[in-house]
């Protein structure tokens, strides 16, 4: 077992932990929504809003992941599925969005909920993953998703790029032999692209997938209401 997670960095209580500054992230997030659905830049905006409310760089990537324009949330909300709606489907899983997101949740970190309903984090894999202390309850999680939606077929879908890919493969295709789980597991050069062309149900909350899928579902937020996670959540909107 790795000693590791994907919890708080160093100073994250102080840019996330306090209300005078969840009360600028909110002002912050709503400013950029206004901008965005007027068809400003998403990184001028950005760095506009970021500049008024003097905020540090971990901040504006927060109001900037939770944000969109009022388009493109009545788009996603348009396409987003309910759980009865998945029985007997086959759903694509955005491997690194979803197994990331589940760690940090149970890591503690502060998770931002977006203007479309879907949570988000601040953790990033530059180009590794490694495997952290709740990786395996992770994946656990999601067996469970998979049995109380009565899935007919998981595909999982990583980045090749990724270094370690291969081996969270290999991981997850042993859990599914070992528990009787009909998934599949793949890596693409560009899963996002690959995810948004080929799905017809995909999970995960990158805002370019939702964008351009066909349908999703918002596991993450499924998770946290049915399994009761204890998510160290700030509201957006």
């Amino acid at each position: 077992m790795n000693n590791r997670n994907r919890g708080k960095n160093t100073g994250d209580d102080t840019l996330f932990g306090t209300e005078k500054e969840i009360d600028k992230l909110k002002s912050a997030a709503q400013d950029m929504q206004y901008l965005l659905s007027r068809k400003y830049a998403e990184k001028a905006a950005s760095e506009l809003i970021g500049n008024r409310y003097k905020l540090k760089t971990r901040q504006i990537q927060a109001f900037r992941s939770a944000s969109a324009s009022e388009i493109q949330v009545q788009s996603r909300r348009a396409k987003e599925l309910k759980v009865a709606d998945l029985k007997g489907k086959m759903i694509y899983l955005d491997g690194f969005n979803v197994l990331i997101l589940l760690e940090s949740i149970l890591s503690g970190a502060y998770i931002f909920e977006g203007a479309d309903g879907c949570y988000r984090d601040l953790s990033g894999i530059h180009g590794t993953y490694k495997r952290v202390n709740q990786t395996f309850k992770s994946i656990e999680l999601v067996a469970g998703f998979f049995r109380k939606a009565e899935l007919q077929k998981l595909h999982w879908i990583f980045d090749q790029p990724v270094s370690n890919s291969g081996r969270i493969k290999q991981s997850i295709l042993e859990f599914a032999r070992e528990n009787q789980l009909n998934w599949e597991v793949d890596l693409q050069y560009n899963p996002d692209k690959f995810l948004a062309d080929n799905a017809e149900i995909i999970a995960s909350s990158d805002a370019w997938i939702l964008d351009h899928c066909r349908h999703w579902f918002n596991v993450i937020s499924y998770l946290a209401g049915e399994e009761k996670l204890k998510v160290n959540l700030i509201k957006m909107f």
